[in-house]
């Protein structure tokens, strides 16, 4: 999980493998699929008012 303060960003990688398709499954909720239909990663935008300030804090991008 890195969190990007920038543009105020979570991600979250479950799968190495390429990423074939997005969806934006509601707003600032976007989910990553491989060729296979899996879900292998999530982006969660606007994160300071979706998750606590700590979770943030913790796993900021360098």
């Amino acid at each position: 999980m890195t969190y990007d303060s920038e543009t105020d960003a979570l991600y979250l990688r479950f799968s190495s493998a390429p990423i074939v398709e997005s969806e934006e499954v509601r707003p600032g909720l976007v989910l990553d699929f491989d060729s296979e239909g899996h879900i292998v990663a999530i982006e969660l935008l606007d994160a300071k008012t979706q998750v606590p300030p700590d979770a943030l804090a913790s796993n900021a991008a360098q």
